[in-house]
């Protein structure tokens, strides 16, 4: 997200979310922090050059956990073995399978200009398989829904990834739909806030 956007907007769009944030896990104001919270706060500034924002503020509240949690997206978010284009339609399969606002809100604009087209993220937005996909979105897609939908992934479609990317790349695919799964599990049990413009994304099942 560094790369897409200026600390100022970040900044901005921070204060935008934290204040209106659910009550179940409500946004921490930094003047409010303990020593830990502090710490860990100071530590994801230095990794993200932005001050804590989007699903990190609820887990302030467990900040050892948040601090893992970061340290864990620095990795999977900029540095995985499928590279970013992939790894930001892996992330949007996994916001529409969790119905998680926030998570879309944030990536989809990244993905298309990654180079996801915009009509494969209305696809997946409406719940449909995307048309016109490329053989490595295509294999990603496949892999990313079987994993949360038959919570297993075929050989048919394990095999393609790892002649593709290798097994490290069946490792870092399977943790980001993992780590996005965790992101979006928190911020749908703190009922995290989404700018009132913000795509809401339908509910599954109906």
């Amino acid at each position: 997200m560094k790369k897409q956007l200026s600390g100022i907007a970040i900044a901005m769009l921070t204060c935008s979310i934290g204040a209106q944030a659910a009550e179940r896990l409500p946004s921490i104001p930094p003047d409010q922090y303990n020593s830990e919270q502090k710490q860990v706060a100071a530590e994801f500034e230095t990794h993200r050059k932005v001050a804590v924002f989007g699903p990190f503020e609820p887990l302030m509240h467990s900040p050892q956990m948040m601090s893992q949690a970061r340290a864990m997206g620095d990795y999977l978010r900029y540095k995985s073995a499928i590279g970013n284009t992939l790894s930001e339609l892996a992330i949007l399969v996994t916001a529409r399978e969790w119905s998680q606002d926030y998570e879309w809100y944030v990536h989809q604009p990244i993905a298309v200009k990654a180079g996801i087209k915009k009509e494969m993220t209305d696809a997946i937005a409406d719940g449909r398989r995307p048309t016109g996909m490329s053989d490595d979105e295509e294999m990603v897609y496949d892999f990313c829904i079987e994993l949360q939908k038959n919570k297993r992934v075929s050989d048919i479609t394990f095999n393609r990834v790892e002649q593709r990317f290798g097994k490290e790349g069946v490792v870092d695919l399977t943790g980001i739909v993992a780590y996005y799964t965790l992101l979006a599990m928190e911020m749908n049990v703190a009922e995290y806030a989404v700018p009132n413009d913000a795509k809401k994304l339908k509910r599954f099942p109906d």
